[in-house]
């Protein structure tokens, strides 16, 4: 009797640990959690305007690019790098200047500092920690962006495949949220998208969990180049 409730306690630890970490990651990577993404299109408005992205399809193909060769591949191995660094203070140090320097338009850089600086400062009030503060502290005035701060924050809580898999699908549910209004499309249009995108998301978050930080190359030339043109486009919805 006494070892049958050992194994019941053990379960129960493990199913609460499971279900910690999975409430604190849908609330971090919900459109409730106040980063101000939603204000944000990645340089898809300035696609939808000159009539590149027009269709659910089109719209599925750029969210793919970003996940393969943008956001996917970059965030995503920083993400990684965050969440393994996250008790080396050195190393956190050198990958926030990374992290700032990877960035290759004003606006996405405007994107992910704002969106960083907003979850970090969400997280520290609402789930306060002394690693969040560290961080912090060691950010300065320096701003290294969502990607790595959501790895660091995740490090203590899951594991690193299921923190990449969230933060990577709320990045393109974002994408189909800006979609959905830009184009625009349905409301079952955008879930259909969604359904649909969640092997690219799944495969991006295992290139990145296994992706050396010195291999790491972004080819989303097009999204660089939409996210430029939109800083001059007359008619904006959107920050970026």
């Amino acid at each position: 009797m006494a070892s049958t409730i050992t194994i019941m306690v053990i379960r129960m630890t493990i199913t609460m640990t499971e279900a910690e970490a999975l409430y604190r990651l849908t609330a971090w990577s919900s459109p409730a959690f106040p980063t101000g993404a939603f204000s944000y299109s990645h340089g898809l408005e300035w696609a939808v305007e000159e009539g590149r992205v027009t269709s659910e399809a089109t719209l599925e193909d750029w969210i793919r690019h970003g996940l393969a060769h943008g956001v996917g591949q970059v965030d995503g191995a920083l993400l990684a790098a965050g969440y393994r660094a996250a008790s080396d203070e050195g190393r956190l140090s050198e990958l926030i200047d990374l992290a700032c320097a990877w960035r290759a338009t004003s606006e996405t850089a405007l994107e992910s500092a704002q969106t960083g600086a907003a979850f970090l400062a969400t997280v520290r009030a609402a789930w306060p920690a002394p690693a969040f503060d560290r961080f912090a502290s060691l950010c300065g005035d320096r701003q290294p962006g969502l990607a790595l701060i959501f790895g660091v924050a995740a490090a203590g809580i899951a594991p690193l495949g299921l923190a990449l898999r969230f933060h990577l699908a709320a990045w393109a549910s974002h994408q189909v949220s800006a979609g959905v209004r830009l184009i625009p499309l349905g409301q079952t249009a955008g879930q259909r998208l969604t359904a649909r995108l969640e092997p690219a998301v799944l495969r991006a978050a295992e290139a990145a969990e296994g992706a050396d930080l010195d291999d790491v190359a972004g080819a989303a030339w097009v999204v660089d180049i939409a996210s430029m043109r939109h800083e001059t486009q007359t008619t904006r919805l959107f920050r970026s």
